[in-house]
């Protein structure tokens, strides 16, 4: 075990992608020499050189389109954007291009791309700085979207995503990048694709993803104090979504809050209620409720921390959920 922040253990993880197959590449806007703005990427132009650790122009649409030509040449690339907001000029290419690859070529050949986003609020930052548009890539089938809360999962599920034979969309929550964990380097992580179940919990269920996931077992733990034992799942996957995990979960809880700082209005967890209600709706003793943020463009700064869910807010949902 090696504790490492979950930015390094991206770093870690990137290198062990470079060195295991010759065919990757990262491509993006100052990853070489500045090792990209949170320094994912440091030190590794260094080690693999400029013909895998490729400084692109200040052009989106550019890195998705050569990452688009890379892939059906043989490579394998990581693509990284700087930041959430900044993904929309390439998101042309990515769901009408890239997402049908695959089904466009009846499957003779893949599309292995990783699309690297630091994604969500909680920094501080300006406009186009701190957006969740998880749900409009989700929307698109042919793509695989994962994200991790932890170090461990960061190391593991960048690997399992550039083995993977369909583009993936790999969020990573930038406000986590210096939360500390343990990381088995030995043995890999669960399947990317698969939700895992963080807190055991037989009251009611949370389902978190990325960055929510620790304000999740916070809020589980506040709940402890009143008597509620609270199950806590970390999706991992937002696509696919691992139904049988949350509805497996609701079957034995009876109550379930889905969170995420995207707005709630189309979020994911939109999604995740519909399918509970179909498949597990004898088992719910109330409502599904959904927290997460206000269907309005990110706020200034000053005021994110009123828009961001939080342990009062998971903490509100659970009192009206077991007011039923």
């Amino acid at each position: 075990m090696t504790t490492m922040t979950i930015a390094k253990a991206l770093t870690a993880g990137l290198r062990r992608v470079l060195e295991e197959n010759p065919k990757s590449l990262l491509i993006g806007e100052d990853i070489g020499r500045l090792g990209g703005v949170y320094r994912i990427t440091e030190g590794l132009l260094a080690d693999f050189g400029e013909d895998r650790v490729v400084d692109s122009p200040l052009a989106e649409s550019a890195i998705i389109g050569t990452s688009i030509g890379l892939a059906l040449r043989g490579y394998a690339p990581i693509a990284e954007i700087q930041f959430d907001g900044f993904v929309f000029p390439g998101f042309n290419q990515i769901t009408t291009q890239l997402a049908k690859m695959r089904a466009r070529a009846e499957g003779r050949f893949g599309a292995p791309v990783v699309i690297r986003i630091p994604y969500g609020g909680g920094i501080g930052s300006i406009e186009h700085h701190s957006e969740s548009p998880e749900a409009l890539f989700a929307h698109t089938a042919g793509l695989r979207i994962i994200t991790p809360s932890n170090a461990n999962d960061a190391y593991w599920m960048i690997q399992q995503a550039a083995a993977c034979q369909d583009p993936v969309v790999f969020f990573e929550p930038k406000r986590r990048y210096w939360l500390k964990g343990e990381v088995d380097t030995e043995n890999p992580a669960p399947d990317a694709f698969r939700a895992q179940v963080v807190r055991e919990g037989a009251d009611a269920t949370i389902v978190a993803y990325g960055p929510l996931v620790p304000v999740a077992l916070a809020a589980a733990e506040a709940a402890a104090e009143d008597g509620r034992d609270v199950e806590v799942i970390d999706l991992r996957s937002i696509s696919p979504i691992d139904f049988d995990a949350v509805v497996d979960s609701v079957r034995k809880t009876g109550r379930l809050i889905v969170t995420h700082e995207a707005p709630t209005f189309g979020g994911i967890g939109g999604e995740i209620a519909a399918r509970v209600s179909e498949r597990a709706f004898l088992s719910l003793e109330a409502p599904v409720m959904r927290v997460g943020g206000f269907h309005m463009p990110y706020p200034v700064a000053k005021v994110e921390e009123q828009y961001l869910p939080d342990i009062d807010k998971l903490l509100e949902a659970l009192d009206r959920s077991f007011a039923y």
